[in-house]
């Protein structure tokens, strides 16, 4: 029957920020179809308490501690003219471990979470190699080079990835990314007219877990007030970037008599962040051990990203909860729900603080919208619609080189 392996940028445990949640999953579907040998990265003590969890869902795993600092892995990659995001998790260790496996183990299939690992593919693998790249990392940075945003090493680091994303499809039998639009985005970067070897698999959420009926608000905050949330990781330059709009240019402007209140909810939130604390009604909570509460209570959940790159979990988790969400096109992307039904959309910062207060006043029915998103994604968005697509993906029937 064969076994697979798998390699992640980061252990798929806990799943608790996007790229876990996608991998965490990934990896589950992936173990229901036969014995799955991991290859990943822990960066916290965190990663390696779940060391256990791990092991219990693989055949064998190696789990190293990545400590590369930045500037060490900048100067690794201007040497080897590759992009930095390749050389700060490039290791001898991991690649002799996927070495030895693939001498003593059956492997007929590599699955590749992040473009960040097709670096460690041999290039005399005879199996099947299906890549997960999420989305567009290349279309990311340019979008940074082109916000200003260091733009030397932006513009640089997007050229070197477009060239490693086109490499990777050409490796892979399959390519898979998180919507049509990235699929489509790829696929126009690099030239490829085979839509069959680029795919989009969307994420799942786990709505029995986002169960509005099973979480209490937040009892630390007021019922009066106008609740405004954001969650996410905050050292996150996209996610920085949206709070810091939120905080200095749309709230201002919800303005009236409004008693509105910010909460910037989740992991590791920058020095940038941290000063948002110091307006007015502006609170950073940092991590917190169920981001469910904040959620519950929320007149509207807010994702207003200029940068976002594939499906936006954040927005997922808070439509699970039946709660209001107001989001840049951007933030929509990928999400098949419709403005006005299942969500808000607005671009514009004024527009955006107008559909705040029209919540808060009750001309628009934000429990009637909160309810459509959550039957939107009860019907459209389970994992094990996901877990059926991937199971059909990888099919060891045939590999590139059998082909050939």
């Amino acid at each position: 029957m064969g076994e697979i392996l798998f390699l992640a940028h980061r252990i798929p445990f806990p799943p608790n920020r996007g790229d876990k949640i996608r991998s965490h999953h990934l990896l589950n579907a992936l173990a229901q179809i036969k014995p799955v040998h991991v290859a990943t990265f822990a960066e916290t003590a965190e990663d390696r308490a779940c060391e256990d969890q791990l092991a219990e869902v693989s055949a064998s795993h190696c789990l190293l501690g990545r400590t590369k600092p930045l500037a060490l892995a900048g100067m690794e990659a201007i040497l080897s003219k590759r992009p930095v995001s390749l050389a700060a998790f490039d290791s001898r260790k991991l690649r002799d471990w996927i070495a030895a496996t693939l001498a003593t183990r059956p492997i007929d299939t590599i699955v590749v979470f992040s473009g960040q690992m097709g670096q460690f593919v041999p290039h005399d693998f005879r199996g099947r190699v299906i890549v997960d790249l999420c989305d567009v990392d290349s279309a990311k940075f340019a979008a940074y080079a082109a916000d200003g945003q260091r733009v030397w090493i932006n513009r640089r680091e997007a050229e070197l990835l477009s060239a490693e994303e086109a490499r990777l499809v050409g490796l892979a039998d399959a390519t898979i990314l998180i919507s049509e639009q990235e699929a489509r985005l790829l696929a126009d970067r690099i030239g490829v007219n085979d839509q069959a070897q680029i795919r989009a698999v969307g994420n799942g959420i786990d709505a029995s877990f986002f169960d509005p009926g099973k979480t209490q608000p937040h009892p630390e905050l007021s019922s009066d007030a106008a609740h405004f949330v954001f969650t996410g990781q905050m050292d996150y330059p996209p996610n920085v970037a949206a709070v810091t709009r939120f905080a200095r240019s749309i709230l201002p402007k919800v303005g009236g008599e409004i008693a509105a209140q910010f909460h910037i909810v989740g992991r590791a939130p920058s020095a940038e962040v941290l000063r948002l604390g110091q307006l007015p009604h502006v609170t950073v909570w940092g991590e917190v051990a169920d981001v469910r509460p904040f959620i519950a209570v929320a007149t509207a959940v807010v994702a207003p990203l200029t940068i976002a790159r594939g499906v936006q979990n954040k927005v997922l988790e808070a439509m699970a909860m039946a709660r209001p969400v107001v989001l840049t096109p951007e933030a929509a992307t990928g999400i098949g729900a419709a403005d006005g039904s299942h969500f808000l959309v607005r671009r514009e910062d004024e527009a955006f603080a107008d559909a705040l207060a029209a919540l808060h006043n009750g001309e628009v029915d934000g429990a009637a919208l909160g309810q459509a998103a959550r039957t939107y994604v009860l019907n459209s968005m389970s994992w094990d619609a996901v877990y059926r697509t991937l199971a059909e993906i990888v099919d060891t029937s045939q590999s590139k080189s059998d082909a050939a």
